[in-house]
């Protein structure tokens, strides 16, 4: 091996290494931390305005404990940018969206390949943030410049090995989302390819995949 590898193999030994590092100071926080704020962000993700604040607080507390944690400031971004909705004073719907977009940058900044590893409830890190991100960047108004970059990372997650492992719960939440925007992007077909997988996967969302698939036929 010539001078010049093996410089080039000690930079990247050294680059490896302190992405391991970055990574290893991230640990999963217990689950009985860690679910009941979710669950407060699944119920305002869903429309429950008086669990947005709720989801922001509970993330943002964790977060003070493990600030490495992309995952953690994952959510706490998204739970952020969704206060804007609570309000009607335009700059303070600027300030919530933009502190949030500020912290899923941060978010997915801080992935390394480590965090293909699970980091939180059965799913890789590395997939979470992007999806949490991705349909964050994909709600948010135009004006905003988030929508192609939303995409970008909503397929990066439809097409990575590592969904395959995924909880069923989680890759029908990323099939039907990847329909979403199949459709409203008149992609018909991968549509109905993602609502078929999620119905052959049995994942939770399997119902919702069928109404959607059928709307699609009619």
């Amino acid at each position: 091996m010539t001078l010049p590898s093996l410089s080039r193999l000690s930079h990247h030994l050294l680059a490896l290494g302190a992405a391991t590092l970055m990574a290893s100071a991230a640990h999963a926080v217990p689950d009985a931390q860690f679910e009941p704020a979710f669950e407060q962000f699944l119920q305002a993700s869903r429309g429950n305005e008086s669990a947005i604040e709720k989801s922001a607080d509970a993330f943002g507390a964790l977060l003070r404990s493990e600030p490495t944690n992309p995952v953690l400031l994952a959510y706490a971004g998204a739970s952020t940018s969704m206060k804007a909705t609570t309000t009607w004073l335009p700059w303070k719907k600027m300030s919530h969206a933009e502190d949030g977009m500020a912290q899923l940058d941060k978010a997915l900044a801080l992935l390394t390949p480590a965090h293909n590893a699970v980091l939180q409830h059965g799913t890789p890190a590395v997939l979470e943030v992007r999806f949490v991100a991705a349909n964050t960047f994909l709600a948010v108004p135009g004006f905003m410049n988030r929508g192609a970059r939303g995409a970008k990372l909503l397929n990066e997650v439809l097409t990575s090995p590592l969904l395959a492992g995924s909880p069923s719960s989680f890759r029908g939440g990323v099939w039907l989302a990847g329909a979403e925007l199949a459709v409203k992007e008149k992609r018909l077909d991968d549509a109905r390819k993602y609502l078929g997988e999620v119905i052959q996967a049995n994942a939770p969302q399997a119902e919702v995949a069928r109404a959607r698939l059928k709307a699609l036929a009619s």
